[in-house]
């Protein structure tokens, strides 16, 4: 029996239910705290908070995997209560969005205290809560490379997840070979990567989703619901019925359902910036499945979008 790691401890694998594979209860840049502009009250934000995760609850959500990496917002006793109010599964993640959000303090740390401070996480807990990591979060810093601080991190990820036995899930899959690269070299096979925001308006590439998949790494259609047709749209958004054909693309090519994640990477309450109005998790339930019934999608592939490929990802491996 496999096992997952969630704020509240360990479950089996059998209890995730349906799965949100990228999401958030709250990200904003380091320093959000003092931009007055976009807060709310603390009680407003988790009533806002509550409300979003019971309806994910009433859709028959049953697990949110908060990526919010450190400095960005990430609270994990917040998540334990939120998780203890809601019967939502929450899991955190040890890592960083990318290396231009990291905090000055990290900039300069070697590979192998990134290393040690990822382990520390998974296997020990965050902020001392006990709450241990479910996954590692890595990501591209703006400008369309991984920078040496990527870099870093990205070889402290394979690291800690290869000793750990968590999986990986990047931000953005813009420069995939050079990640492809980093993780073959550590000795990760990309089935324990899961090549997150392959469905942003900028940098949709079927030729490289392709080769994610043929490789045994996982695609992430996971910023859903960020559409032009959205008032107010950030600029990674795209038009709807788009991403519905680049969705359909890619699971309608042999395997490639299996590789296939989808996600909203929603946040229940944005700090430090408006976020985007109507847009939460739900989007997945109200929006983007109906869409793809109309399109003929059967259930039987919700039901492997959701459940199955979640649960094969986020079970812990053996650690090497």
């Amino acid at each position: 029996m496999g096992k997952v790691n969630t704020v509240l401890g360990p479950i089996p694998t059998e209890e995730l239910g349906v799965t949100a594979l990228h999401e958030h209860i709250g990200f904003g840049l380091p320093g959000c705290d003092l931009d007055t502009q976009w807060w709310k009250k603390p009680e407003e934000a988790f009533d806002v908070t509550l409300q979003k995760l019971r309806r994910f609850r009433e859709h028959g959500g049953r697990t949110f995997v908060d990526c919010t990496g450190i400095g960005n917002g990430r609270d994990v006793e917040y998540f334990q209560v939120l998780s203890r109010r809601t019967g939502v599964h929450i899991v955190a993640v040890t890592g960083f969005v990318a290396g231009d959000s990291a905090l000055p303090y990290f900039r300069n740390k070697p590979v192998e205290y990134l290393t040690d401070l990822f382990i520390h996480e998974i296997t020990v807990g965050i902020d001392g809560t006990g709450a241990k990591a479910g996954a590692v979060k890595v990501g591209v810093s703006r400008g369309g490379k991984l920078s040496e601080l990527d870099k870093r991190i990205y070889q402290a990820g394979a690291r800690a997840a290869l000793k750990t036995g968590v999986p990986i899930i990047t931000h953005l899959s813009t420069d995939a070979e050079t990640a492809i690269d980093i993780f073959t070299a550590e000795g990760l096979p990309l089935n324990r990567v899961l090549m997150g925001h392959a469905d942003v308006g900028m940098d949709a590439d079927d030729e490289r989703d392709a080769m994610i998949a043929k490789l045994g790494g996982y695609v992430g259609f996971d910023t859903i619901g960020y559409d032009t047709e959205m008032e107010d749209s950030p600029y990674w958004s795209r038009p709807r019925q788009e991403r519905v054909e680049h969705f359909l693309r890619f699971i309608e090519k042999d395997g490639h359902l299996k590789r296939a994640v989808i996600s909203a990477d929603a946040n229940c309450c944005a700090l430090g910036w408006p976020g985007l109005k109507g847009h939460s998790v739900n989007y997945l339930f109200e929006e983007f499945i109906p869409d793809l019934r109309k399109a003929g999608v059967g259930e039987e592939v919700f039901e492997q979008l959701l459940v199955h490929t979640p649960a094969n990802f986020l079970t812990m491996a053996e650690p090497r």
